[in-house]
């Protein structure tokens, strides 16, 4: 126990005066952390030394794939005295992504930041068509909530929306929410998530921040509606109840966990988005459920499908558009969770418009059911409100009435 605690108390001291002893020597920086080319394409790089060393240094760099760059010099002599700019040429052979780590010797300069990225691509076109396509599939996911909305609000009901879809929907996109925000602006979660990834990139980017946000906000003014417009006997179910409870504890241990630091707080928001992925997985069977039940469609919006449909479609080409560009092939096959996610989306949207388009649209405006959805059902007046509403959404050809 005595030797542990030594061991400790050692590489802690150690530590320390490494921290101190870079802080006082001279800093290397790189023009440009990250930098993106096309095949045959060729890229100064500036690496440039705050202040004179006091002896001769030698810069070797070292590359973690060697066949897709060409760097000139891979080692470079910059004598004592000397500061300033001190220029690398890159050349682009393959696509995919490289990156390039600089070490200086003897020790007598900090070269912590001798480090980029290269990003190959095959073609700059499809840089661009893959930045429209993720502009495109982020507009349709930010509005596909405000169907929805409508509906309700022309309706004055909420009958044929199911409560344990909202309910895990919301708790959903607020984790998310807190994810985004907090890795995004706060600089204490930046600081351990760098720690933990030095020359990592921060992942979310600022409409990450702003759809979550907006999702939520928008997730919480139609649960607010369920308190206002006619619901009949619609409630969360004991099942949906059960899983939300399993996901607060869940998230209440690790905020203690965190709070008295047996664990960082960067792992409570890791749990905040594993716990996000898992709702993603199971929050379309509730819908699906009722939908099945009342052999109806009505009072749920076949607009959010389509449009969550649209962006998931997009969402997966834009990904396959960048294994195919860079060469990246194993961000699909390699680790198929963010791609398996869009793609079990996917297949519950088109669930869902079968359901609304072939299964349940001629049949009677009001049918029974037993059990606690006994009320979640339409009069004609209902009907004939979504009827409308639909028929300006989808522009449905004439003879033809969906429910």
């Amino acid at each position: 126990m005595f030797l542990s605690k030594f061991n400790l108390l050692l590489v802690a001291l150690t530590t320390f005066f490494y921290v101190a002893k870079c802080q006082s020597l001279p800093k290397f920086a790189v023009s440009s952390s990250e930098l993106t080319l096309i095949i045959n394409e060729t890229e100064q790089i500036s690496l440039y030394l705050n202040e004179p060393l006091n002896q001769n240094v030698t810069i070797t760099f070292s590359l973690n794939h060697y066949d897709l760059v060409t760097i000139v010099p891979m080692s470079m002599k910059i004598a004592a005295n000397t500061s300033g700019n001190f220029n690398i040429s890159v050349l682009a052979e393959s696509p995919g992504h490289v990156d390039v780590t600089g070490v200086a010797l003897p020790k007598v300069v900090d070269d912590f930041n001798l480090f980029f990225r290269i990003i190959v691509a095959n073609s700059r076109i499809i840089i661009i068509v893959s930045a429209v396509v993720g502009w495109i599939y982020f507009v349709a996911w930010s509005i596909s909530f405000y169907p929805q909305l409508v509906i309700n609000y022309k309706r004055k009901s909420v009958v044929g929306l199911s409560f344990d879809f909202m309910a895990l929907n919301f708790m959903g996109h607020t984790l998310y929410a807190i994810f985004n925000t907090c890795l995004y602006f706060v600089p204490f979660f930046q600081e351990e998530y760098f720690n933990r990834f030095p020359r990592g990139l921060n992942p979310v980017e600022l409409n990450d921040v702003f759809f979550s946000i907006h999702a939520s906000a928008i997730t919480a003014l139609t649960i607010l509606q369920c308190f206002f417009y006619e619901r009949g006997e619609q409630r969360v179910s004991d099942i949906a109840r059960g899983i939300l409870g399993i996901f607060t504890t869940i998230i209440i241990v690790v905020t203690i966990l965190s709070a008295i630091g047996q664990i960082h707080w960067l792992d409570f928001l890791n749990t905040c988005s594993y716990i996000k992925l898992a709702i993603t997985l199971i929050k379309y069977v509730p819908q699906a459920i009722l939908n099945y039940k009342r052999k109806s469609t009505v009072g749920w919006s076949i607009g959010n499908i389509l449009l969550d449909f649209t962006g998931g479609i997009l969402s997966m080409l834009q990904m396959i558009l960048n294994s195919y560009n860079y060469n990246d092939w194993q961000s699909i096959f390699g680790d198929p969770t963010k791609f398996g996610l869009g793609l079990f989306s996917v297949l519950f949207d088109i669930l869902f418009i079968i359901q609304h388009y072939v299964l349940y649209r001629n049949l009677e405006a009001y049918r029974t059911i037993p059990g606690n959805e006994s009320e979640a059902n339409l009069t004609e007046k209902d009907e004939e409100n979504s009827n409308e509403e639909e028929e300006d959404q989808n522009q449905v050809p004439s003879g033809i009435r969906y429910q």
